[in-house]
């Protein structure tokens, strides 16, 4: 998946950039570990290939003199001013039900981490080792946070393709009460002829963008959907607002916001 990487420290974090070369490497990735003078600016311009840094905040994606990481606690004034009636995923998800959620599109664990705060279990997949091990980081750091602990105990990481996860969960009769897919490239409607070419993407996105996807294929998530459903009662798809329906699937229901929309699934005899 991902043959080898630069992972950058200063002498000072050495021991931590040790540690995460260790779990990369029980996950496939050879991380080769430089020492450098100072991790800054003019170092990350002068370095610009896909690469790792380790310093004081933790574990970093680097490329292009960007970096970035799941940074969790900058969600904090998000978390604290949402609310079941606020925030339209909870009405999606009917988190006041304080469901078992999977979450088969990690991301950077953002939606996760509301999801959680608003009271679910959540299962937290994703396949690919070098952002698994980001969000490994972030859910450390936000359970040592004494406003960010409670919801990161509510989150379990699980390092795991999500098509085979999912079929794992039908094959062992374990169902969910919801599956949320936010797929990390969504198909845009090539038909929609109003809509003005996208802003440039934001940085952080820019930088999973060079790490994924694998191959160059874009994984549209189509295929998740189906395996969704033959475990929950209620699949949820994030989408841009005008993106074409999953699968090509038309849902039960939609909430409609001015950037995005949910879609919902509803499978009200589901056996397993």
């Amino acid at each position: 998946m991902v043959s080898g990487m630069r992972l950058y420290s200063e002498a000072e974090f050495e021991p931590q950039a040790r540690q995460f070369a260790a779990a990369l490497a029980s996950r496939g990735v050879q991380v080769q570990l430089e020492a450098v003078e100072k991790l800054n600016a003019r170092f990350f311009r002068l370095n610009p290939e896909l690469a790792l840094s380790a310093d004081a905040d933790g574990l970093w994606l680097c490329a292009g003199g960007m970096k970035m990481r799941p940074d969790w606690k900058a969600e904090a004034g998000r978390l604290k001013r949402a609310s079941l009636k606020s925030e339209m995923i909870a009405r999606a998800c009917n988190l006041a039900e304080k469901p078992q959620l999977i979450d088969a599109t990690a991301g950077l664990g953002h939606d996760s981490l509301l999801m959680a705060h608003l009271g679910a279990q959540v299962t937290l997949l994703e396949r690919h080792p070098v952002l698994f091990t980001l969000l490994e980081d972030a859910h450390r750091q936000a359970m040592q946070d004494p406003f960010l602990s409670a919801a990161a105990s509510r989150i379990q990481l699980v390092f795991s393709d999500s098509a085979d996860y999912l079929r794992q969960r039908a094959a062992q009769h374990q169902a969910a009460d919801v599956v949320y897919l936010d797929p990390m490239f969504p198909q845009r409607d090539q038909h929609q002829q109003a809509v003005k070419k996208q802003a440039q993407v934001k940085k952080q996105m820019q930088l999973l963008h060079l790490l994924l996807p694998e191959h160059g294929e874009m994984d549209l998530g189509d295929n998740l959907l189906a395996l969704a459903q033959a475990i929950a009662k209620r699949v949820v798809v994030k989408r841009p607002r005008l993106a074409v329906f999953l699968a090509g699937q038309a849902p039960q229901h939609q909430w409609q916001g001015d950037a995005c929309r949910f879609d919902a699934y509803f499978q009200h005899d589901l056996m397993l």
